[in-house]
């Protein structure tokens, strides 16, 4: 369990912005999300995107807002966001589309998670940009959206 204090400051401040994108590209990124029903609370108890556990406390005179930076270490850095993980369920029609869209998934750098025979991408924008970066494999049926975004 990681013990949260406090908010150092939010993701986008330019004192962070540099160790921020450089733990990007290193995927030292975690997410926190924090659903709607406790945002408002000091002291709470959630699982990162990555399944790190987090006690998180805050000061009285704090908010949490989405956004925020809870930890900043050499190695990974833990933001806070607010509502549900946005996924998207894909499913490949055989062995030789699954390779092309692990292949694709990997070169993209997206975040993704296995559930059978489907590969869940967790999407950190807007899902029309994921969706050009494979529209021939989706074009081809090669690759079938299997539910709505969540």
């Amino acid at each position: 369990m990681l013990r949260l204090h406090g908010i150092i400051g939010r993701s986008d401040d330019a004192a962070y912005a540099g160790r921020i994108h450089d733990l990007e590209h290193r995927d030292g990124i975690e997410l926190l999300f924090v659903p709607p029903s406790d945002v408002g609370r000091k002291r709470f108890r959630l699982t990162t995107d990555r399944g790190t556990e987090c006690a998180v406390s805050l000061d009285r005179d704090e908010e949490l807002v989405d956004g925020d930076l809870l930890f900043l270490a050499p190695d990974r850095a833990i933001i806070a966001r607010f509502g549900e993980q946005e996924t998207w369920r894909l499913r490949p029609k055989d062995q030789a589309a699954s390779l092309k869209l692990g292949w694709n998934a990997g070169n993209l750098h997206w975040r993704v998670r296995f559930d059978g025979d489907c590969l869940i991408v967790l999407l950190d924008g807007p899902l029309h940009t994921y969706r050009a970066r494979i529209m021939p494999l989706l074009q081809a049926c090669e690759v079938a959206e299997t539910d709505a975004v969540r």
